[in-house]
């Protein structure tokens, strides 16, 4: 069996990729770009913008060929208001469509496809499962829902097609918003938290994002949705007050009261001067935690990583990036 791997070059991807070639798989990577990555002597790679049907159809899948689709614009860097439709769209759901056309013309049924907890949109039921009721905020979370609605089209059809909906995804290779927040540590400067902070965070670590991928495989890619999470995330008090700490830093937390300051932001968005995406500080206080129970009853994927260390290890690679010191992982684009 090959795997193909659409944005196989981003940051899951080039997990992804080396798990599947240590089981002995065949590899192809699809990408509009090419790093310079150790696995690459053992896997095929093929220039692939996903936005274009012939470039996908240069790829050559088979009928026998597990796909994955990993092919995304992400929150970062940040769009203003009036061009994130045509900046997300392109990619995340007609690149998607793109994809599937060419698999059913192939007679290729098989495919794993990242969405994003985004499309939940404001916590209605915590911990949030797969059911919650679905709301996107935003143009991304948008993007990302009616990819879920074509593949619920295209398994009415035939197709076998896993969804995977990551929280805030995080690892070796990308920083993105929190290089905000670790500048401000560094330079001791107060820490806004939007609320209180007695709020719990969740991130998810990219190992585990790249296994999930693998044991959907692993299981005959089931036609269900599963979030992913990590387990016991911690309050963002003690999450950032634990990484102040582990800095020297003489930064101290500041709660404020959410209403004003997402309205603040509100206002600076209008005025196309965004600070952060609404997407990510309208639910900032919100209790988003995700249940991530089904993809252990259904493909045994438990996450490893806690949000604490996941956090420490990012700042320490920030820290080592600042410093000039050259670590063995390649920082991954946005994809």
């Amino acid at each position: 069996m090959r795997h193909i791997i659409f944005g196989g070059d981003g940051f899951v991807g080039r997990h992804l990729a080396p798990k599947l070639i240590a089981d002995g798989e065949e590899v192809v990577v699809a990408d509009i770009v090419k790093s310079d990555l150790a696995h690459y002597r053992n896997v095929r790679f093929v220039h692939c913008d996903v936005t274009d049907p012939a470039s996908i159809a240069a790829v050559s899948i088979k009928a026998d060929d597990m796909v994955y689709n990993l092919s995304a614009k992400m929150l970062s860097p940040l769009q203003v208001r009036a061009k994130r439709h045509d900046f997300f769209f392109p990619v995340n759901y007609f690149g998607t469509e793109n994809i599937i056309k060419a698999m059913d013309h192939a007679a290729a049924p098989k495919l794993v496809h990242y969405t994003t907890d985004m499309i939940y949109g404001h916590t209605v039921t915590h911990p949030m499962t797969e059911e919650h009721p679905v709301a996107p905020l935003g143009e991304y979370g948008w993007s990302k829902q009616k990819t879920e609605e074509l593949a619920a089209d295209w398994r009415e059809r035939g197709m076998n097609i896993s969804l995977f909906r990551p929280r805030l995804i995080i690892g070796p290779g990308r920083l993105g918003i929190l290089e905000k927040l670790f500048r401000l540590i560094d330079w001791n400067l107060p820490v806004p938290m939007i609320g209180s902070g007695k709020n719990p965070y969740q991130f998810i670590s990219v190992f585990d994002c790249a296994e999930a991928a693998r044991l959907a495989w692993k299981a005959g890619v089931p036609n269900e949705a599963y979030n992913l999470g990590s387990l016991n995330p911690p309050p963002v008090r003690k999450l950032l007050g634990d990484l102040v700490k582990h800095a020297g830093s003489k930064s101290i937390l500041v709660p404020t009261p959410g209403w004003a300051v997402k309205r603040t932001l509100d206002l600076l968005d209008l005025m196309n001067m965004p600070i952060m995406d609404p997407e990510q500080y309208l639910i900032a206080d919100e209790e988003c935690v995700l249940d991530v129970s089904k993809g252990e009853r259904q493909l045994g994927w438990i996450p490893q990583y806690r949000d604490e260390d996941m956090l420490i290890a990012a700042y320490e690679e920030y820290r080592a990036k600042k410093d000039g010191v050259t670590t063995s992982t390649q920082h991954a684009p946005a994809e």
